[in-house]
């Protein structure tokens, strides 16, 4: 059985038990916790500021109060392992980037939501999992399989996809028609692409994430998958420094190059501002920025911009990633929490939050009329989805820690001046080896 297969049959094999809840009983779901209230921890993010614009309706029609808990993205992990350690923790519902999700579960810190959806007084069954982008619910949602992250057997699900995303090109259209360009099908056109703009138009390219830790680690990885390249061989033995992790950051210094000033300190909302303010003639990130790309409050370049896949390399590989929805072992209000969760990532509220600015995660989403109507990028983004990697990094627990103080402190090096390409990751193979022979690899 493939993992596509495993996460397509997961909504049967895993959740099917006490679905058939219909009529009043169905009415009557969120009786029983009308007047709790539910703490969330959300970031601030495009999708989550979405969220916020339905969170009323939720509880106009449950009765159940939701309290948001907002704070910078970059906050978030520390905050919620020290809520997370309490006896009894603040929050009953997080969400938490993708790779801190093995990571969680090794400290046994959130609940499997097989119980919950097993669970028919509190399961909606009309919910239908099937229906969730299957990459996205298995890189986000599953914990335990392959490799300790992927789907197969072993696989648990201990979060839902809620701010998902893949790796889509978006570019100036009119910049493009001006000077005759056509947007870079592999990475020999986009190489070339980089100087051109800069040169012919005189700013910055391509934006890029590139501060040290996590940021700049992001940012490599989305060129080192499509050039060939991964962190580690299968005996989990580093392998980022051939000559496709060496191609990857000299690709990386050449965005930083030709880019938008400020790029080796740039996080995802620098980055993405400087293409919402006309910094840069391309992005290459998260679909997330499709929600705001067309607002003029927020973008300078509304109804200016056009969308392709990611370029090719040897091979195509688009980002899988993103945001997801847990709830913490220690909450006080579980059941209440799996409701809220159980709500936003329904049929009707991922639509719902879509037309707002939010990130779709179902598929009934992107081939909605009417949704690619307003949205009509969605066609990409689901050609996109195509070729987005579930092994796009190693989720394992200690990738956080790998990836923020090793790889996010040497490539940070090599984008600063301070290191070639080539002596920034050999440099980094020591550390990267110490941290996984600490973690019980034999390597």
């Amino acid at each position: 059985m493939t993992r596509r297969q495993f996460v397509k049959g997961a909504s049967i094999s895993v959740f099917g038990a006490g679905l058939p809840l219909s009529g009043a009983r169905a009415q009557n779901r969120f009786a029983k916790y009308a007047g709790q209230t539910v703490t969330m921890n959300v970031p601030a993010h495009p999708h989550y500021d979405a969220m916020a614009k339905i969170i009323p309706e939720f509880t106009k029609q449950t009765g159940i109060k939701v309290e948001l808990d907002k704070i910078a993205i970059g906050r978030m992990k520390e905050k919620q392992l020290l809520e997370m350690a309490k006896p009894q923790g603040d929050y009953d519902l997080a969400c938490y980037i993708v790779m801190w999700k093995s990571e969680y579960v090794a400290k046994d810190l959130v609940r499997p939501l097989e119980p919950f959806f097993n669970n028919a007084a509190l399961a909606d069954p009309a919910y239908d999992m099937k229906d969730i982008i299957p990459i996205y619910l298995e890189n986000l949602g599953l914990v335990g399989g392959p490799k300790g992250y992927l789907a197969g057997p072993g696989a648990k699900l201990y979060g839902l996809p809620y701010g998902a995303e893949t790796s889509v090109l978006a570019y100036r259209r009119d910049i493009f028609e001006k000077h005759g360009l056509q947007p870079p099908t592999n990475y020999d056109e986009f190489a070339k692409l980089l100087r051109t703009i800069k040169d012919k138009e005189g700013i910055g390219a391509l934006t890029s994430r590139g501060q040290a830790g996590h940021q700049c680690v992001h940012a490599w990885l989305l060129h080192l998958n499509p050039l060939g390249g991964s962190v580690f061989d299968a005996n989990w033995k580093p392998v980022f420094n051939n000559a496709a992790g060496v191609k990857a950051l000299e690709f990386l210094q050449e965005v930083v190059a030709t880019g938008p000033a400020g790029i080796p300190g740039y996080g995802q909302g620098e980055a993405n501002t400087a293409f919402l303010q006309g910094q840069a003639a391309m992005y290459l990130d998260s679909t997330s920025l499709a929600g705001i790309v067309n607002d003029p409050a927020r973008s300078r370049i509304a109804g200016k911009v056009s969308w392709a896949i990611h370029p090719a390399g040897v091979r195509r590989a688009s980002q899988s990633g993103g945001l997801g929805l847990t709830i913490p072992k220690n909450c006080k209000n579980a059941d209440a929490a799996f409701l809220l969760m159980q709500w936003l990532t329904s049929k009707e509220q991922d639509k719902a939050c879509t037309r707002v600015g939010g990130t779709p995660m179902r598929n009934s989403t992107l081939g909605d009329v009417n949704m690619v109507r307003q949205y009509p990028e969605f066609i990409t983004f689901k050609e996109a989805l195509k070729y987005s990697n579930p092994d796009w990094r190693p989720i394992i627990a200690v990738w956080d820690k790998i990836n923020v103080q090793a790889l996010g402190v040497g490539i940070s090096e090599a984008l600063t001046g301070k290191k070639t390409a080539q002596a920034a990751l050999n440099d980094l193979v020591g550390p990267v080896t110490q941290i996984m022979r600490e973690a019980g690899y034999k390597i």
